[in-house]
């Protein structure tokens, strides 16, 4: 088991004005000095936004950083990534001033491989690595399936956001907020259809893989590997967690799976400590 997290000072000033500063990075929680981080990467089409009712379940030891890509909310007008490898270096620019303390990486489907991606980019600058990598509705690199999507038409590409869920019906019948969501969602495909991942060395954290039981996705990679493929990917242990829902089980679940996630990091976070927590259902 990974130790808990030690007390931290307070962080540094170059990385505070990072926190601040950043378009790519979105901070909601976290006390005035947090113990640990965790950064959350969107999945496909999605935004940092996601992730922002995570903060009201989020102790003040644990500061919650979610990363916003380009092309959607408030970095519409700012150009897209053209693959995987770009992404996640200006995704490993952002953060790299932010690792002045423990962390870990969660990913959310196409997130999970950018969370992957990055800690090998991280590795590679010779920065901190993960303490833990959250693996959520996607099997691994080199296992996943992918297809065309991209290249579909609009009514193709609505009907796969309507069958994972996670879309509203009122959204996908609106012209212009449908136009919006599939121009992100499109590009967002590319990267992830697109993407070769290459031959790496495994990691050395632990990998915790997350999932819902009726994820269209992962129907037939958990019939032959529980894991999706990710528990090859690292030299520690992985460990498996099946919620009941679809490909976004995390939106219903939100409480157990944010529980979860902290009593990975530290077990004294979601005891409470000093401070209360709220009981998962």
């Amino acid at each position: 088991m990974t130790a808990p997290f030690p007390p931290t000072a307070s962080a540094r000033p170059s990385a505070r004005a990072t926190r601040a500063d950043s378009p790519w990075i979105r901070r909601w929680s976290g006390g005035a000095a947090p113990r640990c981080t965790l950064i959350c990467l969107p999945h496909a089409g999605g935004s940092a936004s996601f992730y922002r009712p995570w903060a009201a379940l989020m102790p003040p030891e644990a500061e919650l950083l979610a990363v916003q890509y380009p092309g959607r909310e408030d970095r519409l007008e700012d150009p897209g990534a053209t693959g995987m490898s770009e992404l996640t270096a200006a995704v490993a620019d952002a953060v790299a001033p932010l690792l002045d303390r423990p962390y870990a990486l969660f990913g959310h489907s196409m997130g999970s491989a950018v969370a992957w991606e990055l800690a090998h980019e991280l590795h590679r600058r010779g920065l901190p690595g993960p303490r833990r990598l959250f693996a959520s509705g996607r099997a691994a690199p080199r296992t996943a399936v992918t297809g065309l999507l991209h290249r579909q038409d609009d009514d193709t590409l609505s009907a796969e956001l309507a069958r994972l869920g996670g879309t509203s019906q009122e959204i996908l019948d609106d012209p212009g907020l449908r136009s919006l969501i599939l121009t992100a969602v499109r590009h967002d495909y590319r990267i992830i259809e697109t993407y070769e991942p290459p031959d790496r060395a495994p990691l050395s954290c632990p990998l915790h893989v997350l999932t819902g039981s009726a994820d269209p996705e992962l129907g037939e990679t958990r019939s032959r590997d529980r894991a999706g493929g990710w528990a090859e990917l690292t030299t520690a242990r992985t460990e498996v967690r099946v919620f009941p829902g679809g490909h976004f089980y995390l939106t219903p679940r939100r409480r157990e799976v944010v529980a979860t996630v902290l009593r990975r990091l530290d077990p004294s976070l979601a005891t409470g400590g000093a401070h209360p927590w709220p009981s998962t259902p």
